[in-house]
């Protein structure tokens, strides 16, 4: 019944979204984001099941950039959506596989980033700890913009990565390291970022301020706690002109600090005070974070304490720990509640017990120790942050050993495997059982010398560079594709019939001869495909596949030669191919 329902709710909307460019995909799943941080559950379904439909348009189109970024839309909507965090798992290991086979760096740092946070939600903060290390130093050997994107598009990427990490980070209340992060996303995007990027740096940072400033007065560090309220108090000003302009849900003509939860308490907290309490009331009833729901609930607490209505403040705080006891989003602040609700409750008893001329309240011994508890709890979070440090440089030195392999192995011009990889592969291919029937192709382009001779080496790179692009991406993600020299290439397709190979480089034949002509200057593929046998080494099979593709070449090119009976040979010799190959040549021709 679902599918029947959905299905024409689809249909209607996939001519709009065919219609719509690449930047406006982009621009919606932004919009999308900015809203589902803040809205009702059933909105968030909503808005998840629009991003699912932009991402399938995004991966009809094919663009790798363009995929990677609603591939994180769709992500971060399911994390921030209750009960959904798990259903982001599938999605992002496709992210990660997606960003690594597309050499998108900073897409796959925010990937690691993104899978840190759903770590922090499962709560297995350590492994959350060393995908953000692994994110970082991937971020630490990505200095150099990418020609390809621009600076201002490679900027937005870089900070957007950054605040993922940044997130994670202070979630995990490693307040330091955050700080480094934030600080660095907001120099990416200084001189080109827009009203809601300087919104959101703002309400991320005043977030990272007050959540400081209460850890620190949990080892009894007031002044210092004073000093981060006071500066996300200054910060919480400032966001309000660009917040006007934002992309975030709103109210127009209501001030920032009536709208957000966060702006508000960083001003309660910097001076409590009656004046905050309708406001701070009336943004508790709002949908946002559960965590940032306990610093407004601590704020409002602080205020009514501070005009004599202790019992008023404790049942707010009450009732905020009992909603949040099932969020694992931020383990810091739950903390936070706990400490607070324990120091308003030990003062009533105090001033009961005067009030009666009882004995002292037990709870203040119960305070001192858990003031050396939280001593400890602040050195071990010294030692989170060195572990970062040094998970952080290890990951980079592992990177940076696997750059240099795989440079060994790796074609410059075109980025496939070379030839010394191809050999490689090839041998441990050919002695799996699993891999057979294994199937190799070699692929010649035909008028590529007239490229380089009407035109120049360089224009003959750029072609070679294309060619390969168009017959990886036409081909299945286990078949491999290695540049065997010139502009000859070589492909293994694992488990594949010659009759399945044959269909898998006839689309690739069809991809190359329909690119644009500015883009291939009319080459076209020559392709002599064979079967691996028994026992054959990598010289003989690709000696038959030589033969094979100088037969398609000898018939006009732009097609498919396949040889895998030979005369005297019999279609036994051949397990799962059919016998219908002329056995005077052993070859057929697609075109």
């Amino acid at each position: 019944m679902h599918d029947d329902v959905s299905e024409p709710k689809q249909q209607a909307r996939r001519p709009a979204l065919i219609e719509m460019s690449d930047a406006w995909l982009v621009g919606r799943a932004r919009e999308l984001i900015a809203v589902v941080q803040r809205s009702e559950y059933a909105e968030q379904i909503g808005i998840i099941e629009t991003l699912d439909e932009l991402l399938e348009e995004t991966q009809r189109r094919g663009e790798p950039i363009l995929v990677a970024q609603l591939l994180r839309s769709v992500c971060l909507a399911r994390l921030v959506t209750k009960g959904m965090a798990a259903d982001a798992e599938p999605t992002l290991d496709e992210m990660l596989a997606h960003t690594r086979r597309h050499g998108l760096a900073l897409l796959r740092a925010d990937a690691h980033a993104l899978r840190g946070r759903r770590l922090v939600l499962a709560e297995q903060e350590d492994a959350a700890l060393t995908e953000i290390a692994r994110a970082l130093a991937i971020l630490d050997d990505s200095a150099t913009p990418d020609v390809q994107l621009g600076r201002r598009a490679w900027d937005k990427l870089l900070a957007s990565a950054l605040i993922d990490c940044w997130l994670v980070l202070n979630q995990l209340g490693v307040y330091e390291a955050a700080e480094e992060v934030i600080s660095r996303a907001h120099q990416a995007i200084r001189d080109s970022a827009g009203p809601h990027e300087i919104t959101l740096q703002l309400i991320n940072r005043v977030k990272m301020m007050l959540g400081w400033g209460l850890r620190l007065e949990r080892v009894g560090r007031y002044d210092e706690a004073v000093e981060k309220f006071r500066t996300a108090a200054s910060m919480a000003v400032a966001a309000e002109a660009p917040f006007a302009e934002s992309l975030f849900p709103r109210k127009t003509g209501v001030p920032a600090i009536d709208q957000v939860g966060v702006l508000a308490a960083a001003l309660a907290l910097a001076a409590p005070d009656a004046a905050h309490l309708d406001r701070l009331r009336g943004l508790l009833t709002e949908p946002g974070y559960p965590h940032e729901q306990v610093i407004v609930t601590i704020a409002l607490a602080r205020c009514l304490d501070h005009i004599g209505r202790r019992d008023e403040a404790l049942e707010v705080l009450n009732a905020a720990r009992a909603n949040a006891a099932e969020d694992t989003s931020q383990p810091s602040m739950r903390l936070n509640l706990v400490r607070e609700l324990a120091k308003l409750e030990t003062h009533q008893n105090e001033d009961l017990a005067k009030e009666s001329d009882g004995p002292a309240a037990a709870p203040t011994l119960l305070l001192n120790y858990a003031g050396a508890l939280e001593a400890e709890l602040w050195t071990l979070r010294e030692s989170q942050i060195a572990t970062l440090t040094a998970r952080r440089e290890h990951e980079r030195l592992t990177a940076e050993h696997g750059e240099m392999t795989q440079q060994a192995l790796q074609d410059p011009l075109t980025g496939l495997p070379n030839r010394r990889a191809l050999d490689e592969r090839l041998r441990a291919l050919a002695s799996s059982a699993t891999s057979h029937p294994l199937a190799v192709a070699l692929v010649d382009l035909d008028g590529f010398k007239g490229v380089n001779d009407r035109h120049s080496h360089a224009e003959g790179d750029d072609v070679l560079r294309v060619v390969a692009s168009t017959l990886r991406d036409a081909l299945r993600g286990d078949d491999i594709v290695a540049r065997y020299g010139g502009d000859e290439f070589i492909v293994l397709l694992p488990g594949a019939p010659v009759s399945a190979a044959t269909q898998a480089l006839s689309r690739a034949v069809t991809a190359v001869a329909s690119l644009p002509h500015h883009l291939s200057h009319g080459v076209t593929l020559s392709v002599g495909l064979v079967s691996i046998r028994a026992q054959e080494r990598a010289e003989q099979v690709l000696s038959r596949a030589d033969a094979a593709m100088y037969q398609a070449k000898r018939r006009g090119g732009n097609q498919v030669a396949s040889a895998y009976l030979e005369a005297g040979e019999s279609a036994a010799d051949w397990p799962g191919e059919p016998a219908d190959t002329d056995p005077a040549w052993g070859l057929r021709e697609h075109t």
